[in-house]
């Protein structure tokens, strides 16, 4: 089989310490979030979504958020890229005030499952979203297209409707955008159909894919997305993560499978796969979360890293 042109060098932005934890139920101690990250910040990672300003009603798991930015700022800043994901315009002033260096701000391109995630509609939510841009300053703006390919509520998402919020967010003025395959049932093909509509439209645009791997097909839908020239992506260290408000929705592609299968494929990605792997035992043996990665389950994954991060 032929492969199509690949990029020679590719991004992968860590997110578990957002994504990953937000659907553990039994909260994790803040200082137990602090060694994590630090241990994934001296990975080779260039950003890191480290956690989200969301109510803590709605996701417990994050009622910490400034704590943990405060701490991630002493030792990290200016090394690692901080990103903060928002709902509103609430957390917009809760990230700004914390200096994080991104914000990410969500909207799903599915009515159904933006009615689920923020209780507001598509159009509701893009008139927030306006509003957090205005007063941005000189933070950073992404926005995240969640069900950019399927809704748990309402099926098939048409590219249309993943064009419009596009289309608004950089009328808006945000700096960068991610598609997230949020419920991780998408297939190469299908990935390959929209993704093509999309850079036909936006050209080179350096989007960012944000995939799940429900389906197991993460890694299959990477590659299809590298062969149109994409080569940012969002990864969780572990396999960890998922939607709470995606019915069925697993954990994002690991960021060791993704790292080793780039570099195994000629691929930079500047990410020590070993001290990954390193933190991810430790994540699993120290502080009992639920490992969901392939390498991980190896030899190398069980035995081949050093140290700790805590």
């Amino acid at each position: 089989m032929a492969f199509p042109s690949l990029p020679q060098k590719i991004e992968i932005m860590e997110v578990c310490p957002r994504d990953g934890f937000q659907s553990v139920k039994e909260f994790i101690p803040t200082e137990h979030k602090v060694a994590i990250i630090d241990g994934l910040a001296g990975t080779g990672i260039s950003s890191m979504e480290v956690t989200s300003f969301v109510s803590p009603k709605a996701i417990p798991q994050m009622a910490d958020a400034a704590d943990v930015m405060a701490e991630f700022k002493k030792k990290w800043q200016g090394k690692v890229t901080s990103i903060a994901l928002i709902p509103n315009l609430r957390g917009a002033e809760g990230a700004l005030a914390s200096g994080v260096d991104w914000m990410n701000f969500v909207i799903s391109a599915s009515q159904d499952h933006n009615m689920a995630n923020t209780k507001r509609t598509v159009d509701e939510s893009i008139a927030e979203m306006e509003k957090v841009a205005a007063l941005k300053g000189s933070t950073k703006l992404r926005v995240s297209v969640a069900t950019a390919f399927a809704c748990p509520f309402a099926g098939p998402v048409a590219p249309e409707k993943v064009l419009r919020v596009i289309d608004r967010a950089l009328e808006a003025g945000a700096d960068g955008i991610t598609m997230a395959d949020t419920i991780g049932t998408a297939d190469p093909k299908y990935v390959t159909s929209t993704l093509s509509v999309i850079r036909q439209k936006y050209g080179d645009y350096p989007f960012t894919l944000h995939l799940h791997d429900t389906y197991g097909m993460a890694l299959a839908n990477m590659v299809a997305a590298m062969g149109l020239g994409f080569a940012s992506f969002d990864a969780a260290a572990g396999g960890l993560g998922g939607c709470p408000f995606a019915p069925g929705a697993a954990g994002n592609a690991a960021t060791e499978d993704m790292a080793n299968m780039a570099e195994s494929m000629g691929i930079a990605t500047g990410i020590d796969i070993l001290k990954v792997l390193s933190v991810v035992r430790t994540m699993e043996s120290a502080y009992g979360l639920k490992i969901s990665s392939h390498l991980a389950a190896t030899k190398m994954g069980r035995d081949g890293g050093e140290g700790s991060c805590s």
